[in-house]
């Protein structure tokens, strides 16, 4: 919101901290606003998110029968995406690359004092699409989904363009 009124000493800026006038001129009233992103705060970088919670549906079960279902998943990197694919494994059966991709991305699962692709080759079905599908969403941001018009009755809606392989953006 702009103010109109002229400044005083000890007036409230909009940043909401006190001004005091500097025997400087007055800005000009009728100079045009920056635009929204000029006014915005600079981007910090310590602001990145880089780590993400996650629950799985039915849970890890360990050798000892625990189950382990919270844990935490991190962006990749590209070295992520690209290690696996020396992985014999996945030369063989490029189905695995998920699997390798998540091992290295998981960071923490439950109480268990390590997570690699051994243990998310031993979760349940609808737990790696649930990972699988969590990958996808955090490593977009946001560019799967796009707008769209209905072309019969004009309504304007979102549509998701995810469903490529995990590994393959």
């Amino acid at each position: 919101m702009r103010r109109t009124t002229s400044r005083g000493a000890g007036a409230v800026s909009p940043a909401g901290g006190d001004t005091a006038i500097q025997g400087g001129p007055e800005p000009d009233a009728s100079a045009p606003d920056p635009p929204p992103a000029a006014r915005q705060a600079p981007y910090r970088q310590d602001e990145l998110r880089t780590e993400f919670p996650f629950q799985l549906p039915r849970g890890y079960v360990d050798e000892s029968g625990a189950v382990h279902r919270d844990g935490v998943m991190r962006l990749s990197t590209a070295r992520d995406e690209l290690v696996p694919l020396r992985d014999v494994r996945v030369q063989e059966n490029p189905a695995f690359l998920s699997v390798v991709l998540l091992g290295r991305v998981i960071t923490r699962l439950g109480t268990l004092p390590i997570v690699h692709d051994g243990i998310v080759e031993h979760m349940f079905a609808s737990d790696l699409a649930f990972l699988q599908d969590f990958y996808r969403q955090i490593n977009a941001e946001g560019h799967t989904r796009a707008a769209v018009d209905c072309p019969h009755c004009s309504e304007s809606f979102e549509v998701e363009l995810g469903g490529s392989r995990l590994g393959e953006s």
